[in-house]
């Protein structure tokens, strides 16, 4: 029997959250804090409750103190006023339609225009706009709270194409009111994927304050170690009796598949929310937050470049890479780390200079279902890559290598001639995405030691295999590489079993030739 715990699975209502008794992690002192604020800017990926925090500043700016009774903010907050408040939310609409943005403004505007009696419209959103922010404020007294739940979803539906322009301008045009209008606003916070900095959404008033990185606020979305155990104590122990594990066990397996997410250079494990709830709620380890939808903007912008994920992950960057979204750049980087494929694993902090950050998957879920994305592009084959996850973890974990290179073979015919490239890296690059789609493993790619870099490393729990790759030589020659410029020299002094396995593929053929192992 799973806890009678209700999880609020695609709940964005803070006001329902409360009145139904939906569990709800207390991070209010982090919402007090964040309004004492004046204009703000939020990115994270998508189910990661950006909405819900919109809505618990809405009801709070609304002054609903009832909601909040038992709450962190109630230690803070005095004086509970009522602002105007006005919730601006791009979920749910389709802005590839020509009009679908007009529309979806106007339409907002003429609600607010009506509550606060305005007959006289101006002609265009922006002053449309600052007339109801004025009026809001001349009629109650009080400066307006703006909340705008996913911005960037108007340009996001029309990557790339003619419409993004026009939206952008249309944007452009409705949020230069904050500065028109900056003496009548109290409070306001925009929250949406990507930052679209260098776009010139944010051009018509001041740059916002951007917390997306700010360690304060790292976790103001998203579940933390220490909120895992403290909200969600009796949820694991049902779970772990579930499966039959230790409930270290389970606490282990649980961080692999769905934490790991850092969003400054603190690093505070953060935990994906709807793929933990969607857990409790079941009872079932899977993936639910790619199962939700990959979003289609991303699988645009992947189906126009080829995305090496070696090489991207092979080198650290300034946060400028991937915080700021360039629209006229040929670089997925800021892309994958805002969409949530990608996140900070380590800083190396500079005194003279800007910090550096490598970027690596977040976790297992997020990991195997972006590779296999990347797969189901890459191969001929479209059927499920359950099986050949399956047949993989066993034939390394039992040393079945006959078996692994038929497996490897099979996957290597199924490329399409025009996208074979004729050179060694079109063959390491294949057998990392295969290899990846294992993700209880450690694969690397161009591991560096003193004299080189070995092309494939894989490491399990039983056993350690490395790889060199030849096209048009001979297996020997490359099994002769991995000695002659100590690949293996780093593993000297582990307990588990080295295999220095060379292999040579061939031009015409497209697969595996010769095999040798030492």
């Amino acid at each position: 029997m799973m806890s009678k715990q209700k999880y609020p699975i695609s709940v964005q209502s803070f006001e329902v959250l409360r009145e139904r008794g939906y569990v709800y992690v207390d991070k209010t002192d982090l919402m007090y804090e964040l309004a004492q604020h004046h204009i703000c800017f939020l990115c994270r990926p998508r189910r990661f409750g950006k909405s819900l925090l919109l809505s618990t500043l809405e009801a709070y700016f609304r002054g609903k103190k009832q909601l909040f009774e038992g709450l962190k903010v109630m230690s803070l907050e005095n004086e509970w006023q009522q602002y105007p408040v006005f919730h601006l939310d791009f979920n749910g609409v389709n802005f590839t339609d020509s009009d679908g943005l007009d529309n979806k403004l106007d339409y907002a505007l003429a609600i607010w225009e009506n509550e606060y009696h305005i007959a006289d419209k101006a002609k265009n959103i922006g002053d449309r706009f600052v007339r109801v922010l004025q009026q809001a404020y001349v009629q109650t007294g009080k400066r307006c709270v703006v909340l705008i739940d996913e911005y960037d979803k108007p340009l996001l539906d029309v990557l790339g194409e003619e419409q993004e322009l026009i939206n952008r301008n249309v944007l452009k045009g409705f949020y230069s009111a904050f500065k028109a209008a900056d003496q009548y606003l109290r409070f306001v916070l925009l929250t949406g994927v990507t930052k679209f900095s260098q776009v010139s959404v944010f051009s018509g008033f001041n740059q916002p304050l951007d917390i997306s990185m700010n360690p304060k606020y790292e976790a103001i979305c998203g579940i933390t170690e220490q909120e895992l155990s403290a909200y969600f104590a009796g949820s694991i122990d049902e779970l772990t009796a579930q499966y039959g594990l230790s409930g270290d066990d389970m606490k282990q397996l649980l961080k692999q598949r769905y934490d790991g997410y850092h969003f400054s250079p603190a690093c505070t494990d953060v935990y994906n929310p709807f793929s933990l709830l969607n857990v409790f709620m079941s009872g079932e380890l899977s993936d639910y937050w790619f199962a939700s939808g990959t979003p289609m903007y991303l699988i645009r912008l992947l189906e126009n470049r080829e995305v090496d994920l070696s090489v991207l992950l092979s080198r650290a960057y300034e946060a400028s890479y991937f915080i700021d979204y360039r629209a006229t750049v040929v670089d997925p980087l800021a892309m994958l780390y805002q969409s949530g494929y990608l996140t900070i694993k380590s800083v190396e902090r500079q005194v003279d200079g800007e910090n550096l950050y490598w970027l690596d998957f977040p976790n297992v879920e997020v990991k195997r279902s972006f590779v296999t994305m990347l797969g189901n592009s890459y191969f001929a084959v479209k059927e499920d890559f359950g099986g050949v996850v399956r047949d993989m973890f066993y034939s390394l974990r039992d040393y079945d290598m006959p078996k692994l290179q038929k497996l490897l073979n099979t996957y290597l015919s199924s490329i399409d001639y025009v996208m074979r490239k004729d050179k060694e890296y079109h063959f390491q690059y294949t057998l990392y995405l295969l290899f990846s789609l294992i993700s209880t493993y450690t694969v690397r790619v161009e591991q560096h030691n003193s004299q080189g870099r070995a092309d494939l490393i894989v490491e399990t729990k039983q056993h350690v295999y490395i790889f060199e790759f030849k096209l048009g030589g001979t297996a020997h020659e490359a099994l002769q590489q991995i000695e002659d410029r100590g690949y293996a020299v780093p593993y000297g002094l582990d307990p588990r079993p080295i295999h220095k396995i060379g292999v040579s593929f061939g031009k015409e053929s497209g697969i595996i030739d010769q095999w040798e192992e030492e």
